[in-house]
Formats: C-alpha cells, structure tokens, sequence
C-alpha cells in the first residue's frame, strides 16, 4: 500500500479504515513451512534484510524492520487483525497447499479470494477449497488469456490496466468472467475503469476510490 509500509498488519488496518471492499495480501512460504506476507521473493526491498524469503525461518523473519518498526506478518495475524474480505495472492506456487490447510480449517472458502499469476496455483487451490472463489492474474497475455481463465476454473481475471483492450474485457464478460484491472493509482487510470466496464480495480491509494470494487 502507498501510504503505510507494504504489506504489513499497519497497512491492513489502513484499508480497511478506509472503507476498501477488499484488501490484497501477498504469501510466500518461509523456511519452516510459514505462510509469510510479502510481495518479493526476496527480503531485501521491503525489509532492513537480505536473502530469500525462502531460505529464512520465521524466527529469522520477525527479526527484520518491515518498515516503521513494522514486522514481517503470518496471514493468521492479518485474519484475526481485519474483519475484511481478503484477496490473498499466491506469489510462490508452493504457498498454495499451505493457504489450502488454513482456509479449510478456518472454513475461509467466502472470506477469501485467492489470486495468482500462476495458472497452476490457481488450478491447485480450486482443487483442494471447494467453493473458493479464484483470480488469474497476468501482466502480459496472449490471445489465451480467457481460455485460460477458463482452464483453471477463475472466475476473474486481474489484468494490467496500462495493457488492458476493450476487446479483451468484452470477452471475458461474453464468457461469465469478471475483469479488474490493477494497478489503478491515477485519475486517467480511474476513467479507463470506467471506459473500459470494469468489475473492479485494485490500487494502492485508498482515497482514490471513487468507483466500483475496490482492492488495496
């Protein structure tokens, strides 16, 4: 989020102060197995760390400034921190039979959302949560893109809004799709969600929320 350390509890809180429909979280897997929220798959951007997040306990994770004194969270923490639908993205494709587990214990299939850029993760998690609702995302696509979609049974596709064509929604929406498009910061990128018939829009700006669906 562009108004609080990135991904951490803080931010979360914000959005949802803020009145957002939804708030987007990212998950990789530490070391030991822990569902970790960060967007890289490295520490070094976000954090006061270096290396992989990957090839670090937890333990050796909490010990990192997030930002403002802002530790790295467990997407426990933010479920029990907010109360708002979640939009989790799975970044690591290994992530996705671990978010599995906690969904199916915590019967989160109507609070959560998942989305990934990766067909097989979106494919995975359909499989294992019944009911879950899931959203493809992709920054560059082919003429695929909606029959993919399709494949791993999403029923959103999340697209780039500076790429994003009229052509493409038009096909979605032919199809039952929903289209957001990410990442909408601007007051040109809010009128091509308007132009363009979006379901939605993601952003990391909560006060530029001024139509439809939104993500922080």
């Amino acid at each position: 989020m562009g108004v609080e350390p990135e991904n951490t509890l803080r931010s979360f809180v914000q959005a949802e102060r803020a009145g957002m429909d939804a708030i987007e979280l990212d998950l990789h897997l530490s070391k030991d197995g822990a569902l970790v929220v960060m967007h890289d798959a490295a520490v070094d951007r976000t954090t006061d760390g270096r290396g992989l997040v990957s090839e670090k306990t937890l333990a050796e994770l909490r010990e990192l400034d997030a930002g403002e004194g802002e530790r790295v969270p467990v997407f426990e923490e933010v479920l029990d921190a907010v109360g708002s639908p979640l939009q989790a993205e799975i970044k690591d494709v290994a992530a996705a039979r671990a978010l599995a587990e906690v969904m199916l214990r915590r019967d989160l299939a109507r609070r959560v959302e998942v989305s990934s850029f990766h067909d097989a993760a979106v494919a995975e998690i359909a499989q294992l949560v019944p009911g879950v609702r899931t959203v493809l995302i992709a920054g560059r696509w082919g003429g695929d893109v909606v029959e993919r979609a399709k494949a791993v049974g999403a029923a959103t596709l999340a697209l780039n809004i500076r790429r994003l064509t009229l052509e493409v929604v038009e096909q979605a929406h032919e199809e039952g799709l929903k289209v957001i498009g990410w990442v909408v910061n601007t007051q040109d990128h809010l009128r091509l969600v308007r132009a363009l018939g979006l379901d939605g829009a993601t952003t990391d700006y909560p006060e530029i929320r001024r139509a439809g669906r939104f993500t922080a």
